[in-house]
């Protein structure tokens, strides 16, 4: 699995293009990963909604919680199915919009310098075996390309944003996420 750091994308993502991004600030230099997870509607997993939302093209009326999500413009970098499908909705070189209002270590907009990783799940429902296993070879090539994200800077989205957000969540296993980027490198 590599990372072309010319076009900012992942060789093993299928790539989806949203349009919902835009330049990254100078001076450019990416050294935080965000973990999310997203389902739509809520607790539902699987289906053309979380694709649809990232597009733009939600149909708001197809479910009553969609109404909330009238005129949001969001994305990610890359989403992670509960299957362990893989897709890329930015270029890591783009500014994808999946922190909002953000803080890590007294840097404000986290967008400007962080890559978000979406897991297709929600704070309690425990995450896929092959979720961990799709993981962890990405956020190993995204350290490769990206030497300034260190595993203290991979953070869940309630680190950057607390009180205003949970996830990834309880249901999130970071321990067993440490130990599998440990085993990849050699670590013990």
């Amino acid at each position: 699995m590599q990372v072309d750091t010319v076009t900012g994308l992942l060789d093993a993502a299928q790539l989806r293009l949203s349009p919902h991004c835009d330049p990254r600030p100078a001076p450019h230099i990416i050294d935080l990963l965000v973990l999310h997870n997203i389902s739509l509607p809520p607790g539902e997993f699987g289906g053309p909604w979380i694709d649809a939302l990232f597009a733009g093209a939600l149909d708001c009326t197809a479910h009553p919680y969609f109404t909330t999500l009238i005129g949001l413009r969001v994305s990610a970098h890359l989403l992670i199915r509960r299957d362990g499908a893989l897709f890329q909705y930015v270029p890591f070189t783009q500014r994808a919009w999946h922190a909002g209002a953000s803080c890590f270590e007294g840097r404000t907009n986290c967008n400007d310098f962080s890559i978000g990783i979406e897991l297709e799940g929600d704070d309690d429902t425990p995450y896929s075996d092959a979720q961990y296993q799709t993981l962890a070879p990405v956020v190993r090539s995204l350290m490769r390309a990206y030497p300034h994200i260190t595993p203290p800077r991979i953070v869940g989205h309630s680190d950057i944003a607390p009180g205003r957000k949970t996830d990834p969540g309880p249901a999130f296993d970071w321990p067993r996420l440490r130990a599998l980027l440990d085993s990849q490198t050699g670590h013990t």
